[in-house]
């Protein structure tokens, strides 16, 4: 569905002068003096970890091998997965978005020098048409997704099937919110994407300015967050003038329009100030609940004004040395710790504030300057291992990351039982430990206030990654490839292979008569690589018929029963065939579901399917005509019940699956084995119609791109008028109407997944 690309660039290691303990076990970075890392790798990570978060078709640039399409009915396509779950938030879509914009605008010469500009690029417009997506005029698009988000473990990919398989229900929930927060975040995302993309892509710029502006609009008529809806459950907001203050920064800063610096000043006077004091707020930290700080910085940028570079000043002292008698709370090992939630999230922001400060705000005091970039720099250093434990909190980094992070997808569990992860296998009672794959870049949340980390998959606080928590750390990683010069990995990402059989069978003998064998047999989807199903299953049980015709029988003799299907009555009933030669005396009988998509990688009933075949000849056969003993499947079964079958003894590589007629598991009987690389079944498009009509083309500018996608949502939930040629050319389905299918195949077809439009 897509191809993976490797960097090109080679990789230039920096310039090594003294390596501290702590570096000497962080051998996949490179040094330029003592306690620096390769920020550019970082960044390059960074950049997979989002790839990771992205839902809905996914773009030919997405590097994640392990990674496919997903969320495909969702209102709103694309845009990232909040956390480890499958949430998507316009609030920390639009806040990720805006802080990731900010990087490249400050410091786009550094991404260009280090070759990863197109990358960031692509991965900011992501974000940013996601959260352009959710806007409906008068409304957004808050929340997609339910509590069932929070319920259930396993991979996006299969996701929909499971959620479906729950509710009866063949597309996620949606909400639609005014939350003045929320709308002021996107607002501020929009501007700052203009800015990042006025010079790259004029078009594209400009409708971000104009979705930047309505939705400021919308912001301001409201100043209300009463309408949050499920967002608020997760990430509830408080006050909103700072967001207004945020997004009006922003805005200014693109249109350099007064109206806005106007707007800023009739949002000062209600901004938080600190508790019994006339003073204003200092403490806390930019985060998607407080964009005070955030937007002091862009206010001092936009009018120089010198309240407000004190303002920063009291702000970064309240988190390195303290201010006004108060200070954030330090760890024994020198990390600045402000809450047990996502620690490293609030420590790398601050940072990426205190080094922008020292690059624009105090760029004329050395001292500060220096003060500001050196804390941002140890603070970050903190997270790849300068620390009392040694350990590297960014996943991929070094040699000694946390052993377990809170990611559903990149754990691959099939069977749901995601808190056996990282256990041993003796605690584990026989469910998965392993995680499937490597989730590069992603910042977990850190160590407690004592230091202590506990590497547990279910302790949140610790473990939990997310796009929020990666943002201002990008942000801050583009900062530091400014002034280290550092070169992303030539040879990332590598190439997974899986670590278990993605497909296959197990088991144990239940019966064994002297005119027939019963066995119990699961047909298992333990895919990963990425998770996936296959309608077309089926699997062999190979067994000698010699003895049978020496007594004097044939093959017709031979009769196969189900006693037992799990999937008897519903779609994925199975068929058994009659004998079928193989070569020789040896046969085989095909046991085929109707639709093999029953057996899926969800939980734990579903990743495998059950069944009771029986293989017998007549009862009055003469003594010694059945021998199972001899045949290819027979070989190495044991007689037990489900706590054999469910165990790895179980599992034998001489009863073989099938994908159609490829063979996907096993070892047939004159040696065949499955490819390394199994095909991931695909559907093949009809060709259309020829037309003097441009299919996909809503807004009608000669181009296909994700503004007729937006433009159609807006027409489809009744927010736009199409002309009549719009009308035509919005129906991708060709099938007279206009609904999300059309949506869906514009976007399929502008990320090259299909050929050609309209879909027929």
């Amino acid at each position: 569905m897509k191809k993976l690309i490797a960097g090109i660039a080679s990789l230039v290691m920096c310039a090594s002068a003294l390596i501290t303990p702590a570096q000497q076990a962080f051998t996949s970075v490179s040094v330029h003096a003592a306690g620096d890392y390769n920020y550019a790798e970082a960044l390059q990570k960074s950049m997979f970890f989002y790839e990771v978060q992205q839902a809905g078709v996914l773009p030919d640039w997405n590097q994640v091998s392990w990674r496919d399409d997903s969320m495909l009915t969702d209102e709103v396509p694309g845009g990232w997965f909040d956390a480890g779950d499958h949430f998507k938030f316009a609030l920390t879509n639009a806040y990720t978005a805006a802080i990731m914009a900010w990087g490249v605008i400050e410091y786009k010469d550094a991404l260009k020098k280090a070759g990863l500009y197109e990358t960031y690029m692509n991965n900011l417009q992501w974000g940013l048409d996601y959260v352009a997506g959710c806007d409906r005029g008068d409304a957004v698009v808050g929340t997609i997704g339910d509590g069932f988000d929070h319920q259930w473990w396993g991979s996006a990919e299969v996701y929909m099937r499971k959620y479906k398989l729950t509710s009866g229900d063949d597309a996620r929930p949606f909400d639609l919110i005014t939350a003045t927060s929320t709308t002021s975040q996107m607002a501020a995302a929009m501007a700052a994407g203009y800015i990042a993309f006025k010079d790259e892509n004029p078009t594209l710029a400009k409708s971000y300015l104009e979705h930047a502006e309505s939705l400021f609009e919308l912001s301001d008529k409201t100043r209300s967050n009463d309408d949050q809806g499920v967002q608020k459950s997760y990430y509830p907001a408080t006050d909103y003038f700072d967001d207004l203050f945020y997004a009006a920064n922003w805005l200014y800063r693109a249109t350099q329009d007064q109206k806005y610096l106007d707007k800023c000043d009739e949002y000062i006077p209600n901004l938080a100030t600190e508790s019994q004091s006339t003073e204003r707020k200092y403490t806390w930290g930019y985060c998607w609940d407080d964009a005070l700080q955030g937007a002091a910085l862009l206010y001092y940028e936009n009018t120089g004004k010198e309240e407000w570079k004190t303002q920063i000043d009291h702000h970064l002292q309240y988190w390195i040395d303290g201010y006004g008698g108060k200070q954030v709370a330090y760890t024994p090992d020198g990390l600045a710790w402000l809450m047990e939630w996502g620690a490293l999230r609030h420590v790398t922001t601050t940072a990426w504030l205190a080094k922008l400060a020292s690059d624009v705000a105090f760029k004329d005091d050395a001292a500060k300057a220096e003060k500001y970039n050196n804390w941002a720099k140890k603070q970050l250093d903190y997270c790849f291992g300068d620390n009392d434990l040694n350990l590297c909190y960014v996943q991929g980094m070094g040699e000694n990351n946390p052993k377990t992070f809170h990611h559903r997808t990149a754990s691959g569990i099939h069977d749901d039982h995601w808190q056996s992860l990282g256990l041993s296998e003796e605690d584990a009672q026989g469910w998965q430990t392993e995680y499937a794959h490597t989730l590069y870049g992603a910042l977990e949340g850190g160590p407690s206030k004592d230091g202590t980390f506990t590497d547990e998959v279910g302790q949140y606080q610790y473990t939990e990654v997310a796009i929020d928590y990666n943002a201002g750390y990008t942000a801050l990683l583009c900062a530091m490839i400014d002034d280290y010069d550092c070169q992303p990995l030539a040879d990332f990402p590598p190439t997974e292979t899986p670590k278990w059989n993605e497909f296959e069978v197990a088991a144990v003998i239940q019966q064994n008569q002297a005119s027939y064998t019963q066995i119990q047999l699961w047909a298992m989807n333990h895919t990963a690589w990425p998770a996936r199903v296959v309608k077309d299953l089926s699997y062999n049980y190979y067994f000698d018929v010699s003895e049978v015709l020496e007594a004097g029988l044939s093959v017709d003799d031979i009769k196969v029963t189900i006693g037992y299907d799990q999937h008897a009555g519903d779609e994925g009933a199975l068929s058994i065939s009659q004998p079928i030669q193989y070569k020789d005396n040896i046969y085989y009988i095909k046991a085929s579901f109707n639709d093999g998509s029953v057996v899926m990688p969800t939980g734990q009933s579903e990743h495998r399917s059950e069944a009771q075949i029986r293989i017998a000849i007549p009862d009055t056969a003469p003594a010694g005509a059945w021998d199972p003993t001899n045949d290819y499947s027979f070989n190495g079964l044991q007689e037990g019940g489900q706590d054999l079958l469910k165990s790895p003894e179980a599992v034998t590589p001489y009863i073989t699956m099938y994908d159609g007629d490829t063979l996907i598991y096993g070892t047939e009987p004159d040696g065949t084995k499955p490819d390394d690389v199994q095909p991931t079944p695909t559907e093949t498009q009809p060709s259309s119609e020829k037309t003097d009509l441009l299919y996909g083309d809503v807004n009608e500018d000669n181009s296909v791109n994700i503004m007729d996608i937006i433009l159609l949502n807006k027409a489809i939930y009744g927010k736009a008028e199409l002309s009549d040629k719009a009308q035509k050319q919005a129906d991708a389905m060709h099938d007279d109407k206009i609904d999300a299918s059309d949506s869906l195949a514009i976007m399929k077809y502008i990320v090259k997944l299909i050929p050609e439009l309209p879909v027929v």
